[in-house]
């Protein structure tokens, strides 16, 4: 052994030791040496343990008969539509109804001043009562002729002018009694009565406004009635849908809307499923060259009121003949750039991509063309949980109810 030199002599003596700074990280790096020394003489390092398999829910496809519904965007109207205009002119006396209100045929609506008409109608009562009298003396002069002429009192040529004055007694008889119709139809025409039964717009004229009336057109607009039970909606279909429509028809897998009133349904704005029903009534005899459509239309019953002209509906037309279809809720489908997969879990329990061609929704559940076997294993919940080639943990999702019972 060596002996100390002086300076270790001069430590020790005085006991005396230099500080050194960062003796922390120096003692830390020893004992990671020490581990890793540890390591290499044969003991083997702790590795992290891999994580359980995910949950998820899974449930097999729903297998069901089901019909195809295309569905159309349509605009209500009503079925019948009146223009409230007067017969004859002259100052309103009065409204009789309350401004969008129901009204049933034959309803008062407005009251123009009779007297004028009332008055003409006399005139005409006497003018006819006059004729008559003519008439009676036409008829004795000729039954005097009559008797003379077997004397030859009378000529011949006498009594037929006699026999004409009789005559004309009767037309002027006839002329008056039309003249006397007429004004009565005119005193009433005077009462406006609505046309037909429906809802009636604000009232366009107020009592003390002279109005013109005629049967050409001419007239003041007074108001309009709408009838609103049942009501029309019409919507466009389109070629394709229309030469899909012609296909089944020439197969005999679904009846034609010419021949058969094929049920529609009606969903308003608003709602998520469809509240009213009718059935087709018309399809229009040609395409529109502009558009590329059919006119087509649908007669709703509308019991409640509740819709009115001018609205606007979804329409959905039975599209196919019943067939079988699998399906299954619509959050199992996910989207893979341009196409629809669903996750399905294999007897391994490993996850599966399957790319699917999916069909209309029916009861809330997605009708699946192509792609799904009935005893795939779909998963419905907890998709984001799941990766493909990775086990996961299924548990069945509960039945689903079958359309038509009750919760």
């Amino acid at each position: 052994m060596t002996e100390p030199d002086g300076n270790e002599q001069f430590v020790k003596k005085h006991d005396f030791v230099q500080p050194r700074p960062c003796a922390m990280p120096y003692a830390i790096a020893g004992l990671l040496a020490a581990v890793f020394t540890l390591a290499g003489c044969g003991q083997p390092a702790t590795q992290a343990s891999a994580p359980p398999p995910a949950p998820v829910t899974v449930a097999q496809p729903v297998k069901r008969t089901v019909t195809d519904w295309d569905e159309f965007t349509g605009r209500f109207e009503a079925v019948e539509e009146v223009q409230v205009r007067p017969r004859v002119g002259g100052f309103v006396n009065s409204v009789e109804f309350q401004d969008g209100a129901i009204v049933h045929q034959g309803d008062l609506l407005y009251v123009i001043d009779p007297r004028p008409f009332e008055a003409v109608a006399e005139q005409a009562d006497g003018q006819l009562s006059d004729a008559r009298a003519k008439v009676e003396l036409a008829k004795r002069e000729l039954d005097r002729g009559l008797n003379l002429v077997q004397t030859s009192a009378v000529s011949e040529q006498a009594v037929d002018q006699r026999r004409q004055a009789l005559q004309a007694a009767h037309a002027a008889e006839t002329q008056a009694a039309g003249a006397l119709k007429a004004a009565r139809l005119n005193i009433e025409f005077t009462h406006v009565t609505a046309p037909l039964t429906g809802r009636v717009s604000r009232h366009l004229v107020s009592p003390g406004n002279l109005v013109q009336g005629s049967d050409t057109g001419t007239s003041t607009l007074l108001t309009s009635i709408v009838a609103l039970d049942p009501i029309y909606v019409y919507f466009d279909m389109d070629e394709a849908t229309f030469i899909k429509y012609s296909k089944l028809w020439f197969e005999g897998r679904r009846p034609s809307s010419r021949d058969t009133a094929n049920p529609v349904q009606v969903t308003l704005a608003g709602e998520t499923k469809p509240s009213h029903e009718g059935t087709i009534n018309f399809l229009d005899n040609r395409l529109d060259v502009s558009t590329g459509t059919l006119r087509s239309r649908a007669v709703i019953k509308n019991t409640d009121l509740s819709i009115l002209p001018g609205q606007f509906g979804r329409v959905r037309l039975i599209g196919s003949a019943p067939y079988e279809a699998l399906l299954i809720p619509d959050v199992a489908v996910a989207t893979d750039q341009s196409r629809k997969i669903v996750f399905v879990v294999k007897p391994d329990d490993t996850v599966e991509a399957r790319p699917v061609v999916l069909g209309p929704l029916d009861e809330g559940l997605r009708v699946i063309r192509e792609g799904l076997k009935a005893e795939d294993r779909v998963i419905v919940n907890g998709i984001q949980r799941a990766r493909v080639g990775a086990k996961v943990a299924p548990s069945p999702a509960p039945a689903p109810a079958k359309p038509g019972d009750k919760s």
